[in-house]
């Protein structure tokens, strides 16, 4: 069985527009490798006929950020010409590489009429042999996902990102889940609580915002639903490389984040 190895609770920040919960990173965990940040934006309410706050462009090098949509819908745009709305359940992956500039927000049609907004954006790094190759964006939508239902059907996961090196599914629970879940072999694993009250492994109360950091043991874990709520379930492989992070870019060494500073002085991430 998975051990507790740590369990963060959220600082609280905005970014843009949104106000955002943040386990990681925090004073008690810098990284969760190959895991760097999740901010968890909502559940916030957009107003009927509210002008579009977005988050402006901005740069990323050396990493991917992927957002997760739980309720909403999220257009983004980006330098490589790309233009693309998610909604519930769906995913969007940035491969960041050697550069790209993109900006995202609450799409029109939802600032018009209106809604409630809650979505996740995870920063994963990735080697260094693969962080200056030709950036790349993808959607995964509904029809991609893997769904699976445990406990009686009282947890629901949607498995939006299954490959060797990360996995990630979307989770719903209902009050009374109860039984073992079981995990990839990665060796690195986090459970997101985004809502809910929930027990793992028989003694560990974690309720909404807080992030379940478990060890590297083989196995699963109990879990112990006290009220619906959702969470983001994710494993990786370790990178174990060193890594030097400022701002929205990650490299190697600190020679590496002078120059994407520079790069991007100088217009080699393209524009929108």
């Amino acid at each position: 069985m998975r051990n507790v190895r740590l369990i963060t609770s959220s600082l609280h920040t905005t970014v843009g527009p949104l106000k955002v919960a943040q386990p990681l990173p925090t004073n008690a965990l810098r990284y969760a490798d190959p895991f760097l940040l999740l901010h968890h934006a909502g559940p916030q309410t957009i107003e009927a006929g509210s002008e579009v706050h977005k988050i402006e462009a901005h740069p990323h090098r050396g990493f991917d950020p992927v957002t997760f949509v739980y309720r909403g819908s999220v257009l983004h745009r980006d330098s490589l010409g790309n233009q693309g709305t998610i909604g519930p359940g769906e995913v969007q992956w940035i491969k960041s590489g050697s550069g790209i500039l993109h900006e995202e927000g609450p799409t029109p049609d939802m600032a018009r009429d209106g809604g409630e907004l809650e979505l996740i954006q995870l920063w994963i790094n990735v080697p260094a042999a693969e962080k200056m190759d030709p950036p790349a964006y993808f959607e995964i939508h509904r029809d991609q996902v893997l769904h699976d239902e445990l406990l009686d059907g009282r947890l629901t996961l949607d498995r939006v990102i299954a490959k060797s090196s990360v996995y990630a599914a979307m989770g719903h629970f209902s009050s009374g889940a109860i039984g073992k879940v079981d995990v990839t072999s990665q060796a690195s694993h986090l459970l997101y609580i985004l809502g809910g009250s929930v027990t793992i492994n028989g003694e560990h109360r974690v309720e909404g915002k807080h992030l379940v950091i478990f060890d590297d043991t083989p196995g699963g874990f109990t879990f112990e639903a006290h009220s619906d709520g959702s969470l983001l379930l994710l494993g990786g492989d370790p990178i174990g490389e060193p890594m030097v992070q400022y701002g929205p870019f990650v490299m190697s060494t600190e020679d590496e984040i002078r120059d994407a500073f520079r790069d991007y002085a100088g217009g080699k991430f393209g524009s929108l």
